[in-house]
């Protein structure tokens, strides 16, 4: 069998897979009924949806021609991911400050180019909006110095 399309192809199946990985999930939760939704019904039915979707997005990759897939990066990949992470665990104890300017440094480094100045300057304005929305916007009690609160 040939696949037309890989990227609608592998589009397609990733949406099968979250869409199901939803509906396994949320099988745990009271589904309820149309008239009495429980927790599970609306997770359940946007899975089941995104199901449908993937299936018909797989289907039409297979039939159509479209463009292949690209090189997978894995650079930019980890380096994401591990901001964010790197960002979770610092927050607790460097503060609100220094895990931004941690987490757009180290995101900054996945890109094709990276500006000192521009990375910089985003991390600081990004630190400063955050500061402005979550201590006076929201009135959340969160460090925003290394170990102060």
């Amino acid at each position: 069998m040939k696949i037309g399309s890989p990227k609608d192809f592998c589009s397609g199946l990733m949406f099968v897979a979250f869409g199901g990985a939803g509906m396994w999930i949320g099988q745990n939760f009271p589904f309820g009924s149309a008239a009495r939704m429980g927790p599970g019904y609306f997770p359940i039915l946007i899975s089941g949806f995104l199901v449908i979707l993937g299936l018909f997005i797989a289907l039409r990759g297979l039939a159509e021609e479209g463009r292949k897939l690209g090189d997978f990066h894995f650079k930019p990949l980890l380096l994401v991911l591990s901001s964010m992470v790197l960002f979770g665990s610092a927050l607790e104890n460097l503060g609100l400050m220094v895990a931004i300017f941690i987490l757009v440094i180290l995101a900054s480094l996945g890109g094709q180019q990276f500006r000192t100045r521009e990375v910089f300057l985003l991390a600081g304005v990004l630190a400063m909006g955050s500061f402005l929305v979550f201590r006076y916007g929201l009135g959340l009690q969160i460090p925003i110095w290394p170990f102060s609160y």
